[in-house]
């Protein structure tokens, strides 16, 4: 009798185990063809997606960072610096294949389209978005969750502050996480784009007025001669210069460099003439 007893729980193992590894299968086998579905889904989005540098993904996106910002409280300097850092400037897996720029994954509240990739386990979900656009708008959701609470106490402009507040609320793993945003934000000056909407508007009214003097930096001598300021105040660009080393040779911010020249961004190049004094 005890024989028989042993025989039927070894079987009553053996069955279990083979149950567990026949789910475990069939999961996995359901999670690739899913990620297959994605893929085939989005491949509208792969074949009309623009491979973007820094600077312009920045062009492209910082409107929409700076739309959030004025909604939700989150400095566009941020949304914008997460988006270069953890998308690749938009030539991730995820920003192609499921418009996700941010790298939020599934929650148990998540009720759209997902897609599986291999993270910190085999076969995350991560969400999937009709449109780059719904992805920041999610990204400002996101950090609405009560972990974030306490950085929206902090100043719109304190990027630094932001950037380690995410780290320790557990947005990243990666210890180094706060000084690679950071970077990021100082090295392309996302800092002005934090900026009350209001300053910004003034900047651009600046820019508009200031166009002229640009213009008439780069006509000959002969026809601005009375216009164009005086050599102690230009600069020719030289190689290996860049926006922020010139701004600091002479003493002024980029903000003021650029707009003293009329420009919308950081783009140089050699032979250009700056104004460098106000």
């Amino acid at each position: 009798m005890r024989k028989i007893i042993y025989l039927f729980i070894a079987v009553a193992c053996f069955s279990s185990c083979s149950a567990r590894k026949k789910t475990s299968t069939v999961s996995n086998r359901d999670a690739r063809r899913n990620n297959n579905s994605i893929q085939k889904a989005n491949k509208d989005a792969v074949a009309n997606y623009k491979s973007y540098t820094s600077l312009e993904y920045i062009e492209r996106f910082k409107a929409i960072a700076i739309q959030e910002m004025n909604q939700y409280g989150i400095p566009a300097s941020i949304t914008l610096g997460q988006g270069l850092f953890e998308s690749g400037a938009g030539s991730s897996d995820l920003a192609k294949y499921a418009n996700n720029h941010f790298g939020i994954k599934c929650t148990s509240d998540w009720t759209g389209k997902s897609y599986y990739k291999d993270d910190d386990n085999v076969n995350d979900c991560f969400r999937v978005y009709d449109n780059p656009e719904d992805s920041f708008r999610d990204h400002s959701n996101f950090l609405k969750r009560k972990n974030y609470a306490k950085l929206f106490e902090l100043d719109k402009d304190d990027y630094k502050g932001w950037a380690y507040g995410l780290k320790k609320a557990g947005y990243a793993t990666n210890p180094n996480y706060p000084q690679l945003l950071i970077n990021i934000i100082e090295k392309y000056n996302l800092a002005q784009y934090d900026r009350p909407e209001g300053e910004i508007a003034k900047i651009k009214r600046e820019d508009r007025v200031l166009t002229q003097i640009n213009n008439n930096i780069n006509k000959p001598a002969q026809d601005t001669l009375s216009k164009t300021p005086p050599d102690d105040k230009i600069y020719t660009v030289k190689q290996g210069d860049t926006l922020y080393n010139i701004s600091k040779r002479f003493g002024i911010t980029v903000d003021d460099l650029r707009a003293l020249n009329s420009m919308n961004d950081n783009s140089i190049k050699i032979g250009q003439k700056l104004v460098v004094v106000k």
